[in-house]
């Protein structure tokens, strides 16, 4: 996989974890209930949401989603409709939570790991509806258009051009939805507001997305972009935002990967401030060309002590298309070889490889289910 200074990452991470030294003995206390329990919404009617200067509900700030980690994107079918732990399942994820971060920050390496959390949700999915919380099934027409290039570096290819990758491996995006859900690191986003504006900065792959609030219209159709055309506005105390134009080329999925969706698919966002450290955030999908059905997604945006976003330089140190396109030229090459010595054409490789034991030794960035 390409190196896209993680060296940055992990360099924020050392000072994250210099920063918070002081609260290892607060750590358990923040996962003795389900932190959307013990949101200041909840425990008390009362509480009110910071607000801007000219009277807006305050988003502002450096938030992750490095909480939802522990939480499956999709309900395992053990769980049926049920969106929440018992206290049993709870106490369980919460003592994995807490290993796993004390084995980030003191037994190995970033790569093994990456970043943690410092709370435990009691979620069972990070999909809330259909019921089920699973994705719903897709289209013939979505399926028909599954293609080994979904997977990019992670696929078996073949690799003949560089639009057979993903916009990921090429350091252009991750979409609307892949730069939320929670991944081995990076999971970090920026929020500035104006008046008439929201800007939501994405720390990995450095998307920078512009929501207007002042009435206008979305775009004509005729334009696409990755990101979409995102419009805004207030319901509430709650930031609606439907995102409109979009590309064919982004995907529903981790770091944005997975089967293309269509240019007809609309997104819903929703942002509450339930917490002075939680940002409740659910997103609409509507793809009736991709997707049988729509489904909504739920991520807690939360605030993590010592947390900053660095400079993601993608480009510095990423091979991934040039090797993979090296490689896929070195096997054209010994399938040549062998056809002209009349043996059999050499096993064509698929993917990764088993993985070292030692796992200290690689991560797959993808991971975040």
């Amino acid at each position: 996989m390409c190196n896209k200074l993680v060296s940055i990452t992990l360099a924020a991470t050392v000072l994250a974890g210099s920063l918070l030294a002081g609260t290892a003995r607060a750590q358990s206390s923040t996962r003795a209930m389900p932190a959307e329990d013990a949101a200041a919404a909840v425990v008390d009617p009362d509480w009110e949401v910071p607000r801007t200067s000219w009277g807006h509900p305050d988003f502002s700030g450096t938030w992750s989603t490095d909480d939802m980690l522990s939480i499956p994107r999709q309900r395992p079918e053990e769980f049926g409709d049920r969106d929440k732990l018992t206290p049993e399942e709870f106490a369980e994820r919460a003592s994995n939570d807490d290993e796993q971060l004390d084995r980030t920050r003191n037994v190995q390496n970033f790569s093994a790991r990456g970043e943690r959390g410092i709370r435990t949700f009691g979620f069972t999915s990070q999909i809330i509806d259909p019921p089920d919380g699973r994705i719903p099934p897709m289209t013939e027409a979505g399926l028909a258009r599954a293609a080994p290039r979904d997977r990019g570096t992670f696929g078996s290819g073949p690799f003949d051009d560089f639009e057979d990758f993903t916009l990921y491996d090429r350091c252009i995006t991750r979409g609307v939805l892949g730069s939320k859900f929670p991944v081995v690191y990076g999971n970090g986003l920026r929020i500035l507001q104006t008046p008439d504006s929201v800007a939501i900065s994405y720390e990995m792959i450095h998307d920078t997305r512009i929501i207007k609030l002042d009435g206008r219209p979305h775009m004509t159709d005729d334009i696409r972009q990755y990101l979409g055309n995102s419009r805004g506005y207030w319901d509430g105390d709650t930031l609606v935002v439907e995102t409109h134009n979009l590309t064919d080329l982004t995907s529903i999925g981790p770091n944005g990967n997975g089967t293309r969706h269509s240019t007809e698919m609309t997104i819903t966002e929703r942002f509450t401030r339930v917490d002075p450290g939680m940002i409740e955030y659910t997103a609409r999908v509507e793809d009736p060309v991709t997707y049988t059905s729509p489904f909504t997604v739920r991520l807690m945006l939360t605030a993590q002590p010592g947390y900053r976003l660095y400079e993601y330089s993608c480009h510095e140190g990423n091979g991934a298309v040039d090797h993979s396109l090296s490689g896929e030229r070195a096997y054209d090459r010994r399938a040549e070889e062998a056809v002209a010595a009349g043996e059999p054409i050499p096993e064509r490789p698929t993917g990764l490889g088993p993985l070292p034991e030692e796992e200290t030794e690689f991560f797959d960035i993808n991971a975040g289910e």
